[in-house]
């Protein structure tokens, strides 16, 4: 295995490409793998295409429209009207069931191909929106059992498990793509790039981050407590 090289799970959107550009900070080689899994707003693929290339990262699209036909969520059936908070018995129906468990499965098996051990993903237990496969139990528990079922020594990176959506854009300040992140990556579930409808749970959640992160960062060294 090439243990300078890693795979990125990239959707185009703002967690995958601030990943993006951590891997590239701490590997010689980075790869991303978008997916179309039936999503209603699969233009968030032609923009992870041409963030790739600004980063010069070799660029792969699978098709698992077979994840969107498993069960019924608001992110692949437009019948069905999007929650705007998370239900209080449940889980919210933009969650996609087993996403992250079949994306980080047939991204090991295409890593392992490549002799890549390294997978780096977006998810975050801090802000993870009731999604139970963004909990980094969730992740150790994978990380093991992909090692056990092709008997390899994967690692599954999380730069974002501990952070909430303000650190989120720190982090993406830090490595220099803030602007970018801002005004070229998909976020939104009504599928408008940049700052987005404003109204969805991913525009609430992305843009009270930034407001948080704006301030802060202006505040810094010359706001009294």
């Amino acid at each position: 295995m090439n243990k300078n090289a890693a795979l990125v799970i990239f959707s185009g959107g703002q967690d995958s490409t601030t990943c993006l550009f951590w891997a590239k900070k701490h590997f010689d080689t980075v790869r991303a793998l978008s997916f179309l899994y039936g999503q209603k707003h699969s233009k968030e693929v032609e923009l992870a295409r041409a963030i790739a290339r600004k980063a010069d990262v070799e660029f792969e699209v699978m098709d698992v429209s077979f994840i969107g036909s498993l069960g019924r969520n608001s992110l692949v059936d437009t019948s069905i009207d999007m929650d705007n908070e998370k239900p209080a018995d449940s889980v919210p129906n933009t969650f996609v069931p087993g996403r992250n468990l079949f994306f980080l499965s047939i991204a090991a098996v295409h890593a392992r191909e490549l002799n890549i051990n390294h997978l780096v993903t977006g998810v975050s237990q801090t802000d993870f929106s009731g999604y139970p496969d963004c909990r980094d139990a969730f992740i150790k528990s994978l990380n093991v059992t992909l090692n056990l079922a092709m008997d390899e020594q994967f690692v599954l990176h999380t730069p974002l498990m501990w952070l909430d959506k303000s650190e989120t854009w720190e982090m993406a300040d830090n490595l220099g793509v803030l602007d970018l992140v801002r005004n070229e990556t998909l976020t939104c579930y009504n599928g408008i790039p940049g700052d987005g409808c404003g109204h969805c749970p991913a525009c609430h959640l992305r843009n009270e981050g930034l407001h948080k992160y704006l301030e802060r960062k202006k505040c810094a060294g010359n706001c009294t407590k």
